[in-house]
């Protein structure tokens, strides 16, 4: 039987499923569908921030205080956070859950998005951070509810990486 959700109410749905209540995010057009639905469920709490760093940071003192969190954000969002990951994530041994929306790739129009979405695997392997990217709809469940098991186990933080394959990505207007 093919899969009748969209990903990203596959993701909300995972995302009860695992007690992860908190939904920080920086505004992003390819992710508007699940910042959309989590923001109608009374079950989340959700808010943008303004930088990934502040929402890195809320999450970590939340996971601190019993509570699990997830921050949503785009590919040149995340060049901003290799610091905190290696100086808070890492080695307190913060479980930190990151969705990325790619950009930089498959017809990207912004050069500086594609200098991040070249660095960024790179910089996620340098600190140990297990990455996934999805491309197919099929995998969703499979992937995150696995992967948020595993973080919270180890005490680990993973990354999410959704391709424009699996979201149908950011296109230029002309």
């Amino acid at each position: 039987m093919a899969e009748s959700r969209a990903w990203h109410e596959i993701v909300r749905d995972v995302l009860k499923r695992h007690e992860v209540k908190l939904v920080t995010y920086v505004p992003d057009n390819v992710l508007r569908p699940l910042i959309d639905g989590i923001h109608a469920d009374p079950y989340f709490t959700t808010f943008a921030c303004t930088r990934e760093e502040e929402a890195l940071g809320i999450n970590a003192g939340a996971w601190m205080a019993g509570m699990r969190g997830i921050l949503l954000m785009q590919t040149s969002g995340f060049a901003t956070l290799a610091n905190q990951l290696a100086s808070l994530s890492v080695p307190f041994q913060i479980p930190t859950l990151m969705m990325v929306s790619e950009r930089g790739t498959l017809g990207e129009f912004n050069i500086g998005q594609q200098l991040v979405a070249r660095t960024m695997r790179p910089v996620l392997d340098t600190l140990l951070i297990e990455s996934h990217t999805m491309t197919r709809l099929d995998e969703v469940e499979f992937i995150v509810d696995r992967s948020i098991v595993q973080a919270v186990a180890t005490k680990a933080s993973v990354c999410f990486i959704l391709s424009p394959l699996l979201t149908g990505g950011k296109v230029f207007a002309k």
